[in-house]
């Protein structure tokens, strides 16, 4: 598209095709630093992403008020990087590494978030005007939520991209989908804060080994392998083979004990002070006769499980479905129940439970 340009504008635009070279190296350089800070921070965000102002979008901004810049320099867009976040806090978390990182021209900068009145919704970032020492040009930040930017980019394509005036009808819609948007990014944030809160009274909890008193969900559950209760019970089945123990993760576990109907961590402390010897009995009838060396960490929590059904009545339908939940469900598995029901059988615990 062919621009009607003056002399200076093209003065301008000469400067920025001089400049290029350098703009796009400090455009990668910019957001590396951004990566590298959020990765040091511990800080994660739905997206980060830079660009250099194209030559043409360039052209048509001077086009339409080139008058209002002396230099180059003047322009403060020409690199713009954008961070969105999940959260609304995370924004300010971003805009304090800002400050940290670069110099920031607070006079040319805008938190549009403050700009908006009571009665209106709408378009909220929080925008700034930066620069590096080793850069002479400005460049941009902005940083928005992911539902701001959600926002921000059908705002863009409904109503300033479109060229033409809204109907108030429409409008009047666009503002109600700007309103909601608005309490959910409330909401999600009002709910992680609740998270956050639930999980340090888990801990607390845990901690104080009121366990009765955390109920069982994944939360507290993660919470309380931190505490490694099976480890007494691994360690003395290892002993039998003077076995080593390979670590697995034990989360699949959680579904099965709420399978056992299992409410609080209580009871799964309960299982294994009342089980584990029988568990131990079921580990050593399998393993003692062989060369085994290595012995997984499960094998402890599945005994125990296994036990515990068989001295409840579960027989081989509360077998095959604890194999279900731990291998998926398989034909194989009814036999794994079968066999292990005739297993545990002669065993001790067997004619304690007859007795």
């Amino acid at each position: 598209m062919k621009r009607l340009l003056d002399q200076h504008a093209e003065q301008i635009l000469q400067e920025y095709r001089d400049n290029l070279p350098e703009f796009e190296k400090q455009a990668h350089e910019i957001y590396q630093i951004f990566q590298e800070t959020f990765e040091r921070i511990g800080l994660i965000v739905a997206g980060l992403e830079y660009r250099v102002k194209k030559e043409d979008s360039l052209a048509g901004k001077l086009e339409l008020k080139g008058a209002k810049y002396k230099s180059l320099a003047d322009i403060t867009d020409i690199i713009g990087v954008r961070v969105i976040t999940y959260y609304s806090e995370d924004v300010d978390k971003v805009a304090s590494a800002v400050d940290r990182l670069f110099v920031i021209d607070w006079e040319n900068s805008v938190d549009k978030r403050k700009l908006l009145e009571i009665d209106t919704f709408g378009y909220m970032s929080l925008h700034y005007i930066c620069s590096k020492k080793d850069f002479p040009f400005r460049f941009e930040v902005q940083m928005r939520t992911i539902l701001q930017h959600a926002w921000a980019n059908m705002n863009h394509d409904t109503g300033y991209k479109s060229g033409v005036e809204i109907p108030k009808h429409y409008m009047r819609s666009m503002n109600r989908l700007a309103g909601m948007l608005e309490l959910i990014d409330e909401e999600f944030s009002h709910i992680r804060v609740e998270l956050a809160d639930y999980r340090r009274r888990v801990q607390a909890l845990v901690a104080s080994g009121n366990l009765d008193d955390a109920p069982l969900d994944g939360e507290t559950y993660r919470s309380y392998l931190n505490l490694n209760p099976f480890r007494r019970l691994n360690k003395t089945i290892a002993a039998i083979n003077q076995a080593e123990i390979q670590e697995v993760s034990l989360l699949p576990y959680l579904e099965v004990f709420k399978n056992l109907g299992f409410v609080t961590l209580g009871d799964i402390d309960r299982l294994i002070k009342n089980y584990s010897e029988a568990a131990f009995q079921l580990s050593s009838y399998q393993i003692s006769l062989t060369d085994l060396d290595i012995i997984s960490s499960s094998l402890g929590p599945q005994n125990l499980c296994i036990v515990y059904i068989i001295m409840n009545g579960g027989g081989t339908a509360g077998l095959r479905k604890l194999f279900d939940t731990l291998n998926g469900p398989n034909e194989s598995n009814e036999m794994m129940a079968q066999y292990i029901l005739d297993q545990a059988s002669e065993l001790p615990f067997m004619n304690e439970k007859k007795k």
